[in-house]
């Protein structure tokens, strides 16, 4: 039975923190992962998520998985994680010859194993594999805090891991469905407990305008579509988070696009406060690291 939202008798104030991973790195590629944990660990934050596991430069390898998920745990912060098209999807040469579906399996065993978060601070979270057509999705997973309804989405950055010369693309048909039933139960619970917004986290911009490029496919049409009309019909205010790189080294601010709000983070780590006192309900803080070292 799914637990209602509480009602809040004062407003609601709290900040959460976001890891990018560096789309290259040097050695084991964790020197930045291990700073922003460290520096995570030193800040307030309800929960911290990690947008990819690892750097996409870094060979896609049961090796590398096992040492990120042993960083990923020894956080003190509750971690969640958001699959990145790098972690699974596009993966250097040096990977070998485990197929996507393969490596996404493996992840979901790993990451997604319970109906908690990763972290010393563990997270009780509702996965989309607890409804029975869709056990094999554990990745995508909701949670709440006060009246925010936070939920990631697979949604790999490479046009959605729709393979243009694969026949039946198998893995993108049914991942597709999946994530159609999970944002429509997405938006349907927030709405019917009223809560006061939700923060969506992908890979890739769900909303982002079509790309133009040489596929015939267009890999995020339906779910652009389907988030569109969502959007329109919540009354609260939508946060996507997401890990595609900005133009600039720092992410400046939080783009709004009527009640949808996009944050596009870069290598290192952003912090987002929630505050019911603001007509915008997120925005984003300095954190503890940033007066010494200036933003990443």
């Amino acid at each position: 039975m799914t637990q209602a939202l509480p009602a809040l008798a004062d407003p609601l104030e709290f900040s959460f923190g976001v890891i990018a991973q560096p789309r290259a790195s040097t050695g084991d590629g964790n020197e930045a992962l291990q700073t922003a944990i460290a520096e995570t660990d030193a800040d307030n934050l309800a929960f911290v998520s990690v947008q990819g596991i690892k750097p996409a430069s870094t060979a896609c390898t049961d090796k590398v998985y096992l040492r990120q998920k042993s960083l990923l745990d020894d956080a003190r912060n509750g971690v969640i994680v958001s699959l990145a098209a790098s972690d699974w999807a596009r993966c250097p040469p040096e990977s070998g010859k485990s197929s996507a579906v393969g490596r996404l399996g493996r992840l979901r065993d790993l990451f997604f194993f319970d109906d908690f978060s990763l972290g010393a601070s563990r997270i009780p979270v509702t996965r989309q594999s607890t409804i029975a057509k869709f056990r094999g999705f554990p990745e995508n997973a909701r949670w709440h805090i006060g009246d925010i309804m936070f939920a990631t989405l697979n949604l790999p950055s490479n046009n959605n891991n729709y393979v243009v010369d694969a026949g039946r693309n198998s893995e993108f048909e049914d991942r597709l469905v999946a994530n159609r039933d999970w944002l429509n139960r997405v938006f349907t619970y927030a709405q019917r407990e009223k809560a006061a917004g939700i923060v969506l986290f992908s890979d890739s911009n769900p909303l982002a305008p079509p790309r133009q490029s040489g596929t015939s496919r267009d890999g995020f049409a339906e779910t652009r579509k389907l988030l569109s009309g969502l959007a329109g019909k919540y009354s609260g205010k939508i946060l996507v988070v997401h890990g595609l790189a900005a133009a600039s080294p720092s992410a400046s601010a939080i783009a709004w696009q009527g009640n949808v709000a996009f944050l596009s983070v870069p290598a290192g780590w952003v912090k987002v406060n929630v505050s019911s006192r603001q007509g915008q309900l997120f925005s984003l803080a300095p954190h503890t690291a940033q007066g010494s070292e200036g933003n990443r």
